[in-house]
């Protein structure tokens, strides 16, 4: 399956459910919670009062070498908008890249997609866990706290 065939069918549309294809275009879906909810909006209003010089994207979809996977924040800068605009899937990861660690992700998945992220040009990928930590992630492996935005160790 394409991304295009799954953010235009309807079917798929109002599932409480995070969409992700795997690297044979097969349909990957995780649970929804509303805890889940709250720790993105936090990020993403954060990210968005500390960065103004670029935008926030929820559920920010990118084409990946294991197929499309859908950070659950990302922050671009405007040069980044200025060139993909919002272009669905992106073929190049946003500067900051944002997952939040759900009961149903495995530490194998979670470290697949910093390296994925990683690999199609972001700069920095977070991950986020429930108990407010946020460990921060560059090309030169984990790093104490974020380069690009002071709020990383807080929600």
């Amino acid at each position: 399956m394409e991304w295009s065939e799954v953010i235009n069918n309807p079917i798929l549309q109002d599932l409480p459910f995070k969409i992700e294809l795997n690297k044979f275009g097969k349909i990957l879906m995780s649970p929804a919670s509303n805890l889940h909810g709250r720790i993105q909006v936090k990020l993403a209003t954060n990210l968005s009062n500390q960065l103004p010089n670029g935008e926030v994207i929820t559920e920010c979809s990118i084409q990946t070498s294991e197929g499309v996977k859908v950070a659950d924040v990302a922050w671009a800068s405007n040069e980044f908008i200025n060139t993909y605009a919002y272009k669905t899937p992106y073929p190049k990861a946003p500067e900051i890249c944002v997952e939040i660690v759900s009961p149903s992700n495995s530490k194998t998945e979670i470290s697949s997609k910093v390296d994925l992220y990683l690999a199609k040009g972001a700069k920095e990928v977070w991950i986020a866990y429930d108990n407010g930590k946020i460990d921060t992630f560059t090309h030169v492996g984990k790093i104490e706290k974020s380069k690009l935005a002071e709020m990383a160790q807080s929600l």
